[in-house]
């Protein structure tokens, strides 16, 4: 395989992974989605034992933390708190597949994340849902489908997106007229 599909490849499975991983994380509302407003600093003794144990590493300078930054942490601790076993397993392999890309894949992975997360809400429906069916294939399927849009000319991918288009508007049922 050649090193320009090796990083085409790395690319998409790490795009297909951010997408992932979204999924995976218990949906919760997020504090940035709403008017921003100015984070209240935390005091370490209002953690719990479990949060302290967690954020160990920060304690002597915890409380100097800008308060962003202690918000940050104690989400992402007390989202970590707050999943089952298998779930932390699952997320750190993927934060080890995240280690593993390199800087220009990590972007081109943050750039995609972007892009969903500017799609309208039925977008971001239809891209999951493309997901879980390419998640559904077995392997050997979906190395066939890579191989044949890697190797289909740009005229061919348009109509093939076009088709795919057609399809799932005629599965829709019609808007109703007021």
């Amino acid at each position: 395989m050649s090193k320009a599909a090796m990083l085409s490849r790395r690319t998409a499975l790490a795009a297909l992974c951010a997408v992932g991983l979204q999924l995976a994380v218990v949906p919760r509302v997020r504090a940035d989605d709403t008017a921003p407003r100015a984070a209240a600093p935390t005091a370490w003794s209002s953690l719990s034992a479990a949060e302290q144990k967690m954020l160990a590493k920060h304690a002597e300078r915890w409380n100097s933390l800008p308060p962003d930054q202690q918000q940050r942490l104690l989400r992402g601790t007390r989202r970590w708190l707050a999943m089952s076993p298998e779930q932390r397993e699952r997320a750190q392999a993927r934060f080890k597949r995240w280690q593993d890309l390199s800087p220009e894949e990590r972007q081109f992975a943050r750039k995609q994340w972007k892009r969903y997360r500017e799609l309208p809400p039925d977008q971001q429906e239809q891209v999951r849902d493309s997901y879980h069916r390419f998640k559904k294939l077995t392997p050997e399927q979906r190395r066939k489908l890579r191989e044949r849009w890697q190797n289909a000319t740009p005229e061919e991918r348009q109509r093939w997106l076009e088709r795919r288009r057609q399809r799932r508007e005629r599965r829709q049922p019609p808007a109703a007229q007021p």
